[in-house]
């Protein structure tokens, strides 16, 4: 459960500062103490299921969103990860993503 707790804060900040609220405007929305926020963020506390649905609605996301936690993975699983993708890839998919990393580095 605390990984889940830890995972869960942080897609909640992420969540949060897309959309450039203050902890205090989230806590608003969701109707708990600010504090909560910080320690829900930091992986301290787990939401009530009702608040869940109220940082759903929050976020104008569906609950499932917020267990969204693919892309919270270490740089060695994630490059496993796109190794395996391009494996299945036909040379004009690899050439794609050759080019679309390539762009990005451009830009670093």
């Amino acid at each position: 459960m605390n990984n889940l707790k830890l995972k869960f804060g942080k897609r909640i900040k992420e969540l949060r500062k897309s959309l450039g609220y203050t902890q205090e405007q989230l806590a608003e929305m969701v109707n708990i103490e600010p504090t909560n926020i910080s320690k829900i963020e930091c992986g301290m506390h787990f939401p009530q299921p009702d608040k869940i649905e109220k940082f759903a609605s929050a976020f104008g996301l569906e609950i499932k969103e917020l267990f969204d936690f693919e892309h919270f993975q270490t740089k060695q699983e994630l490059i496993k990860k796109i190794n395996r993708y391009l494996e299945d890839f036909e040379l004009k998919g690899v050439e794609l993503v050759y080019k679309f990393v390539s762009d990005i580095k451009l830009y670093k």
